[in-house]
């Protein structure tokens, strides 16, 4: 067990895979520097050029080539250092990535892990700091990842990296200096990973927001999921404990509107009937002033208020 930064973690998951397959290739934009949040730090020093490959400042091109190395045979890890920057290859992710498996009857796959950075990032303002799990998270044929610690960002980034799929893996952009304890062990993808037991009320969350929930001040025991993987989503863990505390709240750091959490309550809602509720940003741009900024952050305080209107 080592203790390291969500950053490192990650940066010694990618080194794992690419030692252990050598069809495992990093291509993007200042892979060979390290990367923005140095996830990649040595990597093009110790696997050369060929297998960590800086590429041009053109987000289709990058995932249309990671796509094309899929259906080759390799396993490319595709950066594309914000989530905000791959609304520019949406159609190599939506239309190729996510649709060349049933559109070819299998003969064709795309195993290929694009890491989109999600979330609110201090003083970045609307451009920079958006949420949009819940866009892939609706598209058939895509896995959607979203870990909060530095042993899910190893452990997932692994089964990712593993998976025969694409798979959409979503770190936070606030998270990469966020230190934990580390064991060199894979997690299933689609498993939830309760946080703290508790009896009163089931909160479901990821990413981020898991340490916002673990923040904030109740007087009810409340049990903590993180969700971890989006698509495809526990059902099971989540009803199970949904069946035992009768009181359902879901909170992500996403606009509410059409979230993903509305797919949760309704879930819940349909198999338990017991009263569910959900937490969500405004649907508004994020500001780049900090007051504008806090406008759009799911904060500790809104998780306490919202546990509150529960009834009793």
């Amino acid at each position: 067990m080592a203790l390291m930064t969500y950053a490192e973690a990650a940066r010694l998951a990618v080194q794992a895979s690419m030692k252990e397959n050598a069809r495992v290739v990093v291509l993007g934009e200042d892979v060979g520097r390290g990367g923005i949040f140095q996830q990649y730090k040595g990597l093009q020093q110790e696997f050369g050029a060929s297998r960590v490959i800086d590429t041009p400042i053109s987000e289709s091109t990058i995932l249309g080539a990671g796509v094309g190395m899929a259906l080759a045979g390799l396993k490319p890890v595709v950066e594309m250092r914000v989530v905000d920057f791959a609304l520019c290859a949406m159609d190599e992710i939506v239309n190729q990535a996510a649709k060349a498996r049933y559109m070819f009857g299998g003969q064709g796959r795309v195993p290929l892990v694009a890491r989109l950075p999600i979330g609110l990032w201090s003083g970045s303002a609307a451009q920079h700091s958006q949420s949009l799990e819940a866009w892939f998270a609706h598209m058939p044929g895509l896995v959607v990842v979203a870990p909060s610690t530095p042993q899910d960002n190893y452990s997932l980034l692994r089964a990712a990296i593993d998976c025969g799929d694409p798979v959409i893996y979503m770190e936070h952009k606030e998270l990469w200096g966020l230190q934990g304890e580390v064991l060199p062990q894979e997690t299933l993808l689609g498993k939830a990973r309760v946080v703290r037991e508790g009896k009163d009320v089931t909160l479901v969350t990821w990413s981020k927001t898991v340490h916002a929930a673990l923040e904030a001040k109740t007087t009810r025991s409340v049990e903590i999921i993180d969700l971890r993987t989006l698509w495809p989503w526990d059902r099971d863990a989540v009803l199970a404990s949904a069946r035992k505390t009768r009181r359902l709240l879901v909170v992500h750091e996403s606009v509410q509107a059409a979230g993903f959490g509305a797919e949760i309550a309704a879930t819940v809602a349909e198999e338990l009937g017991i009263p569910v509720k959900r937490l969500g940003a405004p649907r508004i741009p994020v500001g780049y002033s900090t007051p504008l900024e806090d406008e759009a952050r799911v904060r500790a305080e809104h998780i306490s208020r919202a546990l509150g209107a529960f009834a009793s």
